[in-house]
């Protein structure tokens, strides 16, 4: 008989679940019982390879090596444009700001180590404002206010040029088109993903299959279940109640593999840190069709690394695409110096808070390097570091 789910909690990710005892919770940690020996099976070996964990939407990174500006595999530029101001961290200074589905770059003409790649999946507010720029005087900027780490950041690129206002619209566009996809990308627990037993599908999407007859096993006696396996994502939903299911993007599964266990030969989902390093565990009935399940989420896993979809629909212009390879060529010819970090590092991002020059709450600490009572600074900042900062050419 299947185990109805009932109550459960959710969010307990890897390590929290004992190994001894299954626990209530789900998702939770599966761990192969073990006693459990796999039997020797064609797909005995059989596992996805560690897909590379996409960060260019979920992180701000300064001063980035050049090779992470590249656009990585399903990737596009939706717009960019030279002539563009950092005017929050080096006011006066000419960029190309490119708009892509992921993230938000900018690049210093004089110095392509220079650089900013602000992840969508950071930005909190976009807003198009009035400014005033040293090298225009009043124009139009593009206001970019984040969250990463734990830290707020702040970004304002001023246009310079007639088309770039054009540019602050697209980048509005492609960020509203980002938050309204997350299923694409996002680990979903308990969502409105099936109903009356049909997977609710998102555009672009297609179904493989679908397999009924798959249990989970997060509870003593698992949850009966269905998958559906489509070219974006794998689905798992409970047969008695379909709001207790999972929606597992390609995107964020760092490993598929099947292993034994005390229910037998298990298909084991492992997903990235980013999305809660769930272990997740699944039996396939009858058993000989765990190998031919197996075999196609492996082969949808691969091709999805290859060419993934990331769910951003938007219109790429071609005068676009020329700009920014350009960009890009201009940047591979560039000098590339690998290391850096420390207290220059820190003075660039210090450049970046959001809450620079304003009524704060911090704590007021000495400092020895000036002598005085200070607020407190963040993590990694020296006030030796800002100092050096007013002197940079």
């Amino acid at each position: 008989a299947a185990h109805t789910p009932g109550g459960a909690a959710l969010g307990e990710s890897a390590g929290a679940a004992s190994a001894t005892r299954p626990p209530s919770a789900w998702p939770h940690n599966y761990a192969p019982a073990a006693a459990a020996t796999m039997p020797d099976t064609p797909f005995k070996h059989l596992a996805t390879q560690a897909f590379d964990e996409v960060w260019e939407d979920r992180a701000i990174r300064f001063d980035a090596p050049v090779r992470q500006l590249e656009a990585r595999p399903g990737e596009r530029v939706a717009d960019s444009v030279n002539s563009v101001e950092d005017s929050k961290g080096g006011n006066g200074e000419r960029g190309a700001l490119i708009v892509s589905t992921l993230r938000l770059s900018w690049v210093s003409h004089k110095n392509s180590r220079k650089n900013l790649s602000i992840g969508w999946a950071t930005v909190a507010h976009l807003q198009i404002k009035k400014t005033k720029s040293k090298l225009r005087g009043n124009t139009k900027a593009l206001h970019v206010a984040t969250r990463f780490e734990g830290s707020r950041f702040e970004f304002v690129f001023t246009s310079l040029v007639q088309h770039a206002p054009k540019l602050f619209a697209t980048a509005l566009q492609v960020h509203k088109a980002y938050e309204s996809t997350k299923l694409y990308r996002d680990l979903k627990l308990r969502g409105s993903v099936v109903r009356e037993g049909k997977l609710n599908l998102l555009p672009h999407e297609e179904v493989f299959s679908q397999r009924k007859g798959v249990w989970n096993l997060s509870a003593e006696q698992g949850n009966l279940g269905s998958f559906f396996v489509t070219n974006v994502r794998l689905v798992w939903h409970a047969q008695n109640a379909e709001n207790f299911n999972v929606s597992i993007p390609y995107m964020q599964m760092a490993e598929v593999r099947v292993r034994g266990s005390k229910f037998g030969p298990a298909l084991v989902v492992q997903t990235t840190k980013s999305s809660g390093d769930y272990a997740l565990g699944f039996r396939v009935d009858p058993e000989d069709r765990l190998g031919e399940v197996m075999q196609e989420i492996t082969s949808l896993h691969q091709i999805y690394a290859q060419e993934p979809v990331f769910g951003v629909d938007v219109s790429v212009k071609k005068e676009a695409l020329e700009a920014a390879a350009e960009e890009r060529k201009r940047i591979e010819d560039d000098v590339e110096i690998v290391g850096g970090g420390g207290e220059d590092h820190d003075a660039v991002v210090a450049a970046y808070y959001a809450d620079a020059g304003r009524k704060s709450e911090k704590n007021i600490v000495y400092d020895p390097h000036l002598g005085l009572a200070i607020e407190e600074l963040p993590p990694g900042v020296t006030t030796k570091s800002l100092w050096e900062l007013t002197f940079y050419d």
